[in-house]
């Protein structure tokens, strides 16, 4: 697939049609009750469809090195990312921006997932797990930091760290991937048969109708860019490619498969703009989400979709020849 035809995709086009909405100002708009139920049905056909093939997993360190590593990514980004946000940011937003790249875009891992079948190239189920392992970490280590640079209250009032962990453990995302990873890895053949077309089947055309809605989103996200100006921007631009390009570089030490190291590089180098700003606007509500949401969705994540995941799956097919 050559960048032209990946352009070309309705993944891809259908997200523009979305910026196109906002740009001739249409009236096209999604209910929020529908934009549930899509997040959900996607998380749900990605973590089933993961835990099926993890059934035909042999469970070895050639497994659990890409989870142990991606966890560690997790805890590790937002340390590195902090200091650089500290210099334009409150101790609160700096914080904020940190955990929101510590953790990950589950659409972006999706969008790629799909690039990936397309071009005929391989990934273990276990990488959904790595998705959903790379959720919390980020937002406890932001969390952390944004206390520390309080003097330790962690903004106004404090933070209820019993909230805070069941906010990152139980948020819906993670519990559906999760569960739904775990299901899938106990049903038996007969069962995963059954639901092969509700799963695989209607997936490329959700993606589609749910990636239009962000390209909506996106596109009105523009305006807040200002809050950060043109430091963050530049920032937002650079972390896929040096996060991104870091991670195939360790995948291919660490012997990862080529569609594994794709995706890990792709998680490295995304934001969240799901689980962070639940997690934030329940223990940090002061954060600024005009900083970190604006900057993983209006910025990192439509480049990723256009020059990301491309970029890294070029990348990773030299470097494993």
């Amino acid at each position: 697939m050559n960048s032209l035809e990946y352009l070309l995709q309705p993944a891809i086009l259908f997200f523009l049609l979305g910026v196109l909405a906002v740009v001739v100002k249409s009236d096209l708009e999604i209910p929020d009750s529908v934009l549930k139920i899509l997040s959900l049905y996607l998380l749900f056909a990605l973590g089933f469809k993961g835990g099926t093939e993890l059934q035909h997993t042999a469970w070895s360190w050639a497994v659990a090195t890409p989870l142990l590593v991606a966890v560690a990514a997790s805890f590790l980004f937002p340390l590195a990312v902090y200091p650089i946000m500290r210099r334009k940011f409150s101790p609160v937003d700096a914080a904020a921006v940190a955990a929101t790249y510590g953790s990950v875009s589950a659409v972006t891992f999706m969008t790629a997932s799909s690039f990936l079948e397309v071009r005929g190239m391989a990934f273990g189920g276990y990488m959904v797990a790595a998705l959903a392992l790379m959720e919390s970490p980020a937002i406890l280590t932001g969390l952390v930091l944004a206390r520390q640079a309080n003097g330790g209250s962690g903004g106004s009032g404090g933070l209820s760290w019993g909230s805070v962990l069941h906010e990152c453990l139980a948020n819906k995302s993670v519990l559906v991937l999760l569960g739904s990873l775990l299901i899938g890895c106990v049903t038996p053949a007969s069962g995963a048969r059954a639901l092969q077309p509700f799963v695989a089947g209607l997936f490329p055309g959700v993606l589609c109708f749910f990636l239009m809605d962000l390209g909506i989103v996106a596109a009105r996200r523009i305006a807040d860019l200002r809050a950060g100006g043109i430091y963050a921007v530049v920032f937002a631009l650079a972390f896929p490619l040096v996060a991104g390009g870091g991670a195939l570089l360790l995948a291919r030490v660490l012997h990862f498969g080529v569609g594994d190291a794709v995706l890990f590089a792709i998680l490295c180098g995304s934001g969240s703009y799901i689980a962070v700003p639940a997690a934030f606007r329940a223990a940090l509500p002061e954060a600024n989400p005009g900083v970190y949401v604006a900057l993983a969705l209006g910025v990192t994540f439509p480049f990723n979709l256009f020059i990301g995941i491309p970029l890294a799956c070029s990348v990773a097919r030299a470097l494993w020849g």
